[in-house]
Order: C-alpha cells, then sequence, then structure tokens
C-alpha cells in the first residue's frame, strides 16, 4: 500500500512539473494534454486520472511551482540562524541568494505566466501571492527578531524590518530587469545585495557606545 500511495504522489508531482514546462513554454491556449503527458512521462489518461482538466492543472501547476519558490527561498534564510561574527557578510549572502531565486528560471515562467493568463485566471494572483511574499517575509521577520534579541540588530518591529530589507532588494530588481523581461548578470546581483545590506544595517544596527 505504501510503495502504491508514493508512486501516486510520484506521479502527481511529475504531471505537475511537466504541465508547468509546458504551460511556460507554451502558454495556456497552445498546451494539450498530450503535451504535458509527453513532458511528464506518463499516459495521457494518468492526468486526467490525477486533474479533471486542464485548468484545474493549470491551477494545481502553478500552485505547485509556487509553493516550490516559496520552500528555497525560506531556504535560503538558513545562514541567518547563526550568522557568526561577520552580520553584514552573512546578510550579503543571503541577499545575493534571494535575488538570485527570484531571477531564476522558474520565477520568470511564473511572471510570465501570471502577466499572460491573469485575464483567463484572475484568481491565479490569489494563488501566487498566497505561496510567496507573505509567508517570506513572516519567516525573514523571526530570523531578525532572533538577531534583535541576540543585541544585533535595534528593532522591536521586525515585521517592518524584514517588509524593508526585502523592498531594498526586491525594488531595484524588478526596475532594473524591467519586471523579469531583462536578465542580470551575477555581477550586478551582487552589488545590488551589498547595496540592500549597506542601506539596512544603517537603519537597524544598534550605535555603538
Amino acid at each position: 500500500m505504501a510503495t502504491s500511495t508514493r508512486g501516486r504522489i510520484d506521479k502527481r508531482q511529475a504531471i505537475l512539473g511537466g504541465a508547468f514546462a509546458v504551460f511556460a513554454r507554451l502558454g495556456y491556449a497552445q498546451a494539450c494534454v498530450q503535451d504535458i503527458a509527453d513532458e511528464a512521462g506518463v499516459a495521457k489518461p494518468t492526468v486526467y486520472n490525477h486533474m479533471t482538466d486542464k485548468a484545474t492543472l493549470f491551477r494545481h501547476a502553478v500552485e505547485a511551482a509556487s509553493q516550490a519558490a516559496l520552500d528555497a527561498r525560506i531556504g535560503a534564510l538558513a545562514p541567518l540562524a547563526d550568522p557568526g561574527d561577520d552580520l553584514a557578510g552573512t546578510l550579503e549572502d543571503v541577499a545575493h541568494a534571494l535575488l538570485r531565486l527570484h531571477t531564476d528560471e522558474r520565477s520568470c515562467a511564473l511572471k510570465r505566466l501570471l502577466y499572460s493568463e491573469i485575464t483567463r485566471f484572475p484568481d491565479i494572483l490569489d494563488v501566487v501571492i498566497g505561496s510567496g511574499p507573505h509567508h517570506l517575509a513572516q519567516a525573514l521577520a523571526d530570523r531578525l527578531a532572533r538577531l534583535a534579541l541576540a543585541g544585533r540588530l535595534r528593532t522591536t518591529d521586525p515585521d517592518l524590518a524584514a517588509e524593508q530589507f526585502l523592498a531594498l532588494l526586491l525594488g531595484p530588481l524588478e526596475a532594473r530587469s524591467r519586471l523579469g523581461t531583462r536578465q542580470i548578470a551575477d555581477t550586478e546581483l551582487r552589488d545590488l545585495a551589498r547595496a540592500a545590506v549597506g542601506t539596512f544595517l544603517r537603519a537597524w544596527v544598534p550605535d555603538r557606545p
């Protein structure tokens, strides 16, 4: 029974991954279920066994991709649990990792799908937002609150600090990438991370006696 359940979960994940790849490549209108089955390496009836129709498949594929992107971004915050003596360096590494994740192919594909299909599926905006910015900001606020308790940051409002940290990163990123349509070199991402962290620390590091 456990093997059967595992196999069903694996097939579902393969279908959702294949569906997202096809939708990102062809768009919703041009994608067909046979393309998705071929991409996922399953039979076409198997797709329908897991998803009732193409619209349902699209929504679940976008939701799964959004959740995977969120998991990766929250994972990038791990170094803040033990930043060592070089808080600025650790924050720069975390900021750089977040910028890279926000500009990877999956994130760019999610943006393209959101922009192109929002009129057909107005509810996918809620799906993407529900698996994204709010949860990332909450996770970051938790890390910043711990740093504040340790005396490393001066803040009684970690939620505000997290919001400003992300704004310093993603605001310039959206402008420079032209809303994700222009590829940014890794050196430029590193420069953006360094500038954002410098501004953030000037605002939130405790004054030294």
